[in-house]
């Protein structure tokens, strides 16, 4: 289902991206530009970020209510087994992830954002009401099971593209939106007066996460909870209405909006080094320096580094006559980059191996539909007049989430530097190396859990023993994915900031594809012989601790694999920084 963060954000699997709600912003930085705001005539400002932020929040408002309780609704009325409705929903969560990367391409490099926002809101909308459409249209779902005869019909192809088209229309609207609101909301403040302030965009920033915490709030529980008491109908209607008035909103204030042009995208630029590349793959590098590059004006980057040396192929002026224009530009850039494009490139590609390390810890957050399964099974009555709903359970991990982050950045932190009497900082390197371990922990303690389960009576026993593993996963999403942002940040150039987004929804749509085909093979391999799978509709027939534990086992080579990917990269720009101002100081 998760999301790009700045500095101490993260991005979960399933949740958005949260900010830490406790960051101290002077309280005159968020008032002041609302009391002397520019002329009225003037484009931009802080009178269009209600209408940004509210826009896409409630658009995660709508797609995060829907999303918790999905897998009852395909197994329930589209009498899908287990297996099914939970690869329907890896391959969605995987389109949700992976949309925002194309919008983001599509808004830098023809439509502009605010043309892409509006185009994925309306595009979304279409969706949910499609969505709602199947619960109160009898035609487009199989009609329900004979009780009589336990006999279920399944989908017909017209009513199984029917709803796969509502998912798809949803996952194409959300990544519009989702891939330049951020951006949007601060090109509104880079007009005027408004760009002299820079408190300004700390405070945007601030209270666009602080939304989204809400929003996801918001949806796994009241959401969730009309679900629950009121019916699919009524359900699936207020995702669709929220979803509309986040379209109304986003329109209201378009006069208002600052519309900056699309231009060419850092992606684009990646994809530009390797055809260059390719194009010159003929040009023989000797080892001296006698050849010319291509530089970027202004650029301290003169030759490229040793690194894969096949990409600075890539930016070798071989004729300046025919390769660049009078200014000093490419003719063609898709034959002649900069020094700059492909350094950028080789920063990108030397942290792909540590990036791969946190997707087994987002397959292990995105078992959505196992616990969800178990709390249904068990008991969830609080009191004699109140129920939690099983989907409301993920709250645990958001809780845990901004938890940690308190936990870790006021707590900890000066407790520690009190202590050793000097700042003290734990790097990149070991918080995702601890979110790691912490995602091994969540699934041995899921396994033992569901062994109890088991060997009881699941209906007597308190759905509240799910809450440690949940914890669990919270705590090693923030652990891990605030770390890997920082990390990026911190090896990257300045100019490869917004890569942080991309990696994190390419990471979590391959995540949600790996753990379709890890499903699906342990439930081949498990019921083969005749035997029930371990990862059966029926729970109780079903061994969900043994598929926890191959979750867990995956998890431990994980571990190996993180250390020597860790090793074999090096210092850290940041451990060396540190290391020379020791040096000084000492």
């Amino acid at each position: 289902m998760l999301r790009a963060l700045l500095s101490r954000h993260i991005t979960l699997s399933f949740l958005p991206p949260f900010i830490t709600p406790f960051i101290r912003v002077p309280m005159e930085e968020i008032e002041k530009p609302l009391l002397e705001d520019e002329d009225s005539n003037e484009k931009g400002g802080f009178r269009t970020l209600p209408f940004i932020i509210g826009n896409e929040a409630l658009e995660k408002m709508a797609t995060y209510g829907l999303a918790p309780n999905m897998t009852l609704y395909l197994m329930n009325e589209y009498h899908m087994k287990m297996t099914s409705a939970s690869n329907l929903l890896f391959f969605w969560s995987s389109a949700t992830n992976f949309m925002p990367l194309l919008g983001a391409l599509l808004a830098d490099s023809f439509l502009g954002r605010f043309y892409t926002i509006g185009f994925g809101s309306v595009i979304c909308l279409m969706g949910m009401i499609l969505l709602w459409s199947t619960t109160v249209i009898p035609q487009a779902k199989p009609p329900p099971c004979d009780r009589s005869s336990n006999t279920c019909i399944s989908p017909t192809t017209f009513q199984f593209v029917f709803l796969c088209t509502s998912f798809v229309l949803i996952a194409i609207g959300a990544g519009g939106i989702r891939s330049s609101s951020l951006a949007f909301g601060a090109n509104q403040l880079e007009k005027g007066d408004f760009q002299k302030r820079s408190g300004l965009k700390q405070s945007y920033f601030s209270w666009y996460y602080a939304a989204y915490t809400f929003s996801v709030l918001i949806a796994l529980t009241c959401v969730v909870y009309i679900q629950d008491n009121l019916g699919w109908g009524v359900g699936f209607a207020v995702p669709a209405v929220l979803m509309f008035f986040g379209v109304i909103a986003f329109f209201l204030a378009s006069t208002f909006y600052v519309k900056l042009k699309s231009k060419s995208s850092l992606v684009t630029g990646f994809v530009q080094v390797v055809v260059a590349s390719y194009r010159n793959r003929r040009l023989k590098l000797s080892d001296s320096t006698d050849y010319v590059c291509h530089c970027k004006n202004g650029s301290p980057l003169v030759l490229p580094s040793g690194k894969l040396r096949f990409l600075n192929k890539a930016c070798i002026v071989r004729d300046p006559e025919k390769d660049l224009t009078s200014d000093g530009r490419a003719k063609d850039p898709w034959s002649l980059c900069t020094v700059d494009q492909v350094e950028e490139l080789k920063s990108l590609l030397r942290v792909l191996p540590i990036w791969s390390t946190g997707m087994i810890m987002s397959i292990n957050i995105s078992q959505n539909s196992f616990p969800l399964l178990q709390a249904v099974s068990m008991d969830r009555q609080i009191t004699s007049s109140f129920t939690i709903p099983a989907a409301s359970f993920s709250t645990f991990v958001v809780i845990s989430v901004i938890l940690w982050v308190v936990l870790y950045d006021r707590l900890f932190l000066p407790l520690a530097s009190r202590i050793m009497k000097r700042p003290v900082r734990v790097n990149t390197k070991h918080r995702m190396g601890i979110g790691i371990f912490l995602s091994f922990l969540a699934m041995i303690v899921s396994a033992i859990v569901e062994g109890i389960r088991r060997n009881s009576d699941g209906v007597h026993m308190s759905a509240m023993w799910l809450v440690p593993q949940y914890c669990l996963l919270g705590f090693a999403e923030a652990s891990n994915a605030i770390a890997q942002n920082e990390f990026y940040f911190s090896e990257f150039p300045k100019s490869m900031s917004s890569i942080a987004l991309t990696l994190n929804g390419i990471g979590l749509s391959l995540a949600s594809l790996i753990a379709s085909f890890i499903m699906n093979t342990v439930d081949s391999i498990s019921k083969a012989g005749g035997r029930e799978s371990w990862i059966s509709s029926n729970i109780d027939k079903g061994h969900y601790d043994y598929y926890y534990l191959v979750l867990a086992g995956l998890s431990v080579a994980n571990m190996v694999y993180f250390v020597v990917c860790s090793r074999v990269y090096g210092p850290l720009k940041e451990d060396i920084k540190m290391g020379e101002e020791e040096g000084e100081y000492n």
